[in-house]
């Protein structure tokens, strides 16, 4: 089936005895055994599995065409729980403009167990350079957070198995509909389902998808059942909910994404445009080979200083000045504020997402904030 049509039909796994079309909420924490100690209904104990959770791990594993999903109650709890399966003194290399959020665990949390090296993945040769005896794990985000970076997933795919090394790629920016890369040769895919999954702001999630059940899968998925950091019935249903017009929302965001992308360019007072469809980005063939088409986000600079950036942030009136990313709202941040003084992200650089709104809304929001 094509994506749209799994979108819609892949999360109906439950059979629901009074006929349901559209999969009722599964509260339950626990369930029925029966007289031999088996459980008839495949669940024993909501941490461990839940219908609602098997449904939306089903249908984000087919949309990504992997064996299997984890899904958690966070996007970071998705890193979190990779980088716990990896055995201690495991040598990660990650992107320099990884996603702040997860970059901070590794900085923070796993400083004292797990090794790791950030540089620019965009120069094949510093990866190759970079692989120690020690490396387990290559941890790309293509398009990245908030550089819109565009790293080659299928050449990064062929360093990583000469090497023996998983590949883990954070797609979040681009959805399934976008770009798939265990089908280029990706181990593992990460999506933040808060983002463009969940689509509308309203519900927190992250998600795993392997291309297949291995060694380092089972560790991975008894960090999230014996762990725990689970989403809730009511956020898998959400996101299965989502889910069914994830394909003709990320249409919506392309098409306005380039239309935006174009007048930011030609704006006198922007400096610079970061967004992979334009055909001036440093890495736009490689987008173009990998990704279906180009999405609705982007980062820009304001020509000036802070102060001058601030002003644009603070005039916009339709956009919302807030965090996050993928809705149907129009959101708009100044990143490195939100980064802090250890951001390599420019200090003139607003990250924006791209919404469903009217285009000619959007565009005239932009004008006489940039105005």
């Amino acid at each position: 089936m094509k994506p749209e049509t799994l979108a819609i039909h892949a999360s109906n796994l439950v059979k629901s005895t009074t006929g349901d079309v559209t999969p009722p909420i599964n509260l339950s924490t626990t369930f029925f055994r029966d007289e031999n100690g088996g459980y008839p209904g495949g669940h024993m104990y909501s941490r461990v599995s839940n219908p609602n959770r098997s449904a939306l791990e089903n249908t984000v594993a087919k949309l990504e065409y992997g064996e299997d999903a984890a899904a958690f109650a966070s996007g970071n709890n998705c890193g979190m729980s990779l980088f716990q399966a990896l055995k201690p003194g495991s040598h990660i290399i990650a992107p320099d403009d990884m996603y702040w959020g997860i970059k901070k665990q590794l900085l923070t949390i796993f400083n004292e167990t797990l090794e790791f090296d950030f540089i620019d993945q965009t120069d094949l040769n510093l990866i190759q350079g970079s692989i120690k005896p020690n490396t387990k794990l290559i941890w790309i985000e293509t398009p990245s957070n908030p550089l819109l970076k565009v790293t080659d997933i299928e050449e990064i795919s062929k360093i990583a198995k000469a090497h023996h090394i998983t590949l883990a790629c954070d797609s979040t920016f681009a959805s399934p509909i976008l770009q798939n890369p265990i089908l280029l040769g990706a181990d593992i895919v990460m999506h933040s389902s808060t983002k463009y999954l969940g689509g509308h702001s309203d519900v927190l999630g992250g998600i795993l998808v392997t291309a297949k059940k291995d060694e380092l899968w089972e560790k991975i998925k008894n960090v999230q059942q014996t762990g725990g950091a689970v989403p809730s019935p009511f956020d898998c249903f959400l996101l299965c909910r989502s889910i069914k017009t994830l394909a003709y929302r990320m249409k919506g965001h392309c098409e306005n994404g380039k239309k935006v992308a174009q007048y930011l360019v030609d704006h006198p007072n922007v400096e610079a445009v970061f967004y992979p469809g334009l055909e001036s980005h440093p890495q736009h063939e490689i987008a173009k080979k990998q990704m279906k088409d180009f999405g609705g986000m982007m980062s820009f600079l304001v020509k000036g200083d802070v102060e001058a950036t601030s002003k644009v942030v603070n005039k916009v009136q339709l956009f919302a000045q807030a965090t996050s990313l993928g809705g149907v709202e129009s959101l708009i941040e100044h990143r490195y504020s939100v980064e802090g003084p250890d951001s390599k992200t420019p200090k003139n650089l607003l990250r924006i997402s791209v919404g469903l709104e009217h285009v000619d809304d959007i565009i005239a929001d932009l004008e006489q904030a940039l105005a």
